[in-house]
């Protein structure tokens, strides 16, 4: 098939089946992951106070506006904060209430040690340890039946639902029997479900986990009012809040929705509960951001508490995360890059492989770097660049013109800044980026615009593993490849080179759809020349001695293909 036709294929497909080089299915989170998030969710929680401190939720300063009656009275009252994270909800509680004492657990060592670090603690007024309420008995640290007041604000939440109950049940051992749960949590419906739900980041019904790997359970009255009744308690009094809050300057509204309840010991007589109460919803109202109340998206607003991700606020107000970013430092021959990529507690619930850099584009560059002369005076095009590009940064220093190129455009985003952060001109001025979705024809003319004659030498790391990809993607390179030039030798020719790990796409598969658009192969590696392993073209770009071979991974490869 001639790769023109391909191409009329893959356009006929037309944008609801628009070809990417990663899988847009929405499956939800898989298996493996799902344990994953269950068994390091202490690990991810301790990261997330390692990032943010006590700087990502405000003081709970509405407990006394919402509960304040339960806090009062003639003698002490013992509380127990459970996930007190950094404290949030501690210090407004012993600022306002001078008889109350507070035991505060969380499972997350870092969390707690925040605590013990704050201006406020002392020991005369709260006990705080580590505790993981779904494992650990917390009758050994607190006296049985002790506690008068527990409040849950936005942690139950966090715990897989089948292990709610275990929750709750070590609960009871400790409370009173005249005492009570507050409880503050999200509700269905809030507007970071459907972020979530919209990002594919589905565990199980209304569980969802976020992109740094801390998961959050959306409550139903219904669900939590069962959820407590099986487990001994009842519902003394339970609402739906919703806040709304708009952004004018891009014209945003954002719904939140939490359920806020009150549950003490059921005493068997009193275990009903009207359902028209159940059903109660509290409109608080619209609240206005100005086009600069960006703190505000973030704490309160007009005095109210808004529990927020930074994830969420970059999303519906522009506010960029502070550290979903990370630096990383390349080193190659003769030079160094500084590449800025996602950070890897967000990588695994990205769609996007672009925001990652790959191990075959590692070994790539190094490859270019250690044998400039390969694409020295030649135009070099990359397809699937991602964001960091450093196959061609590596190329540029000797290369006539590099383009380098990507589909996803956060990727490409990302990519500009990298190119432009690290190189300097002129050489800055070599290197173009360019978005290229493989098979759209006018992203195609857009790349033969900045270059008619086609390029000497195309590359691609990591861009196989999509099976429907794969003739996109040839047929793509044969549009854009130069001519072959006769008189040349055959390393001389103008060559495409893939460098990958054989995942999804075999290496029948790889070479069945390279035949298909015009392309034959003369060489791979580990394997060497298929004809003549001394006349290896790839073999020779790696030095003879072992010693500064730098391979990041064994299972890389290499296909040499050229025009048939």
């Amino acid at each position: 098939m001639e790769s023109s036709n391909v191409l009329k294929a893959v356009n006929q497909q037309g944008e609801a089946q628009k070809i990417q080089i990663y899988s847009n299915s929405k499956t939800g989170v898989s298996p493996f992951w799902r344990d994953k998030y269950e068994r390091d969710a202490k690990k991810y929680w301790d990261v997330f106070y390692k990032r943010h401190q006590d700087r990502f939720f405000k003081d709970r300063h509405y407990l006394d506006k919402e509960w304040g009656h339960y806090f009062i009275g003639a003698r002490r009252k013992d509380i127990l904060e459970i996930g007190c994270g950094a404290g949030n909800t501690i210090f407004p509680l012993i600022a306002t209430y001078p008889d109350v004492f507070v035991h505060a657990c969380d499972f997350s060592p870092r969390a707690i040690n925040l605590v013990k670090t704050h201006k406020e603690f002392t020991e005369t007024r709260i006990d705080a340890f580590v505790c993981d309420l779904t494992a650990d008995d917390l009758s050994k640290h607190i006296s049985p039946s002790s506690i008068n007041i527990v409040t849950m604000i936005f942690v139950l939440s966090a715990v897989s639902p089948e292990k709610m109950p275990s929750v709750l049940q070590n609960i009871r051992k400790v409370l009173k029997p005249s005492g009570y749960v507050l409880f503050r949590d999200y509700a269905v419906g809030d507007l970071a479900q459907e972020r979530l739900t919209d990002k594919d980041q589905k565990i199980s019904e209304n569980f969802y986990v976020r992109g740094d790997g801390t998961r959050a359970f959306y409550f139903s009255n219904d669900f939590l009012m069962s959820l407590f009744k099986e487990n001994g308690f009842d519902v003394k009094e339970i609402g739906l809040c919703c806040k709304q809050v708009e952004n004018r300057s891009r014209e945003l509204v954002m719904n939140r929705r939490w359920v806020q309840a009150v549950f003490c010991f059921s005493d068997g007589l009193n275990s009903s509960f009207h359902e028209e109460t159940s059903s109660k919803v509290d409109l608080i109202g619209q609240e206005v951001l100005e086009p600069h109340s960006a703190e505000n998206a973030l704490g309160l607003v007009n005095n109210f508490e808004v529990d927020i991700s930074e994830g969420l606020a970059f999303d519906m107000f522009g506010i960029s995360p502070s550290d979903d970013k990370e630096m990383i430092e390349v080193k190659l021959k003769g030079c160094s890059f500084k590449i800025k990529v996602l950070s890897k507690e967000y990588q695994h619930t990205c769609r996007s492989t672009g925001l990652m850099l790959w191990e075959s584009a590692r070994l790539m560059a190094a490859i270019l770097a250690r044998n400039p002369t390969f694409v020295a005076g030649k135009r070099v095009l990359e397809l699937g660049s991602g964001c960091a590009g450093i196959c061609s940064m590596a190329a540029v220093g000797s290369a006539d013109l590099v383009v380098a190129t990507d589909g996803d455009q956060r990727a490409l985003d990302l990519l500009t800044e990298n190119v432009t952060s690290n190189l300097t001109p002129p050489i800055l001025s070599k290197l173009i980026t360019k978005r290229l979705e493989w098979g759209n024809r006018d992203h195609i003319e857009a790349i033969k615009d900045v270059n008619n004659g086609g390029f000497e030498i195309i590359l691609g790391t990591d861009v196989t593993y999509i099976a429907e990809a794969i003739l996109p993607l040839f047929a793509t390179a044969k549009e854009l490849i130069s001519p072959s030039n006769k008189g040349n030798r055959e390393d001389q020719q103008p060559a495409l080179i893939l460098c990958h790990v054989f995942r999804r796409v075999d290496e029948p598969s790889i070479l069945s759809a390279a035949s298909q658009c015009g392309f034959r192969i003369i060489d791979k590696w580990p394997v060497g020349n298929p004809a003549d392993p001394c006349k290896s073209i790839i073999s020779s770009w790696f030095p003879k001695n072992d010693s500064e071979n730098d391979i990041p991974c064994s299972a890389l490869n290499i296909m040499y293909f050229q025009v048939e």
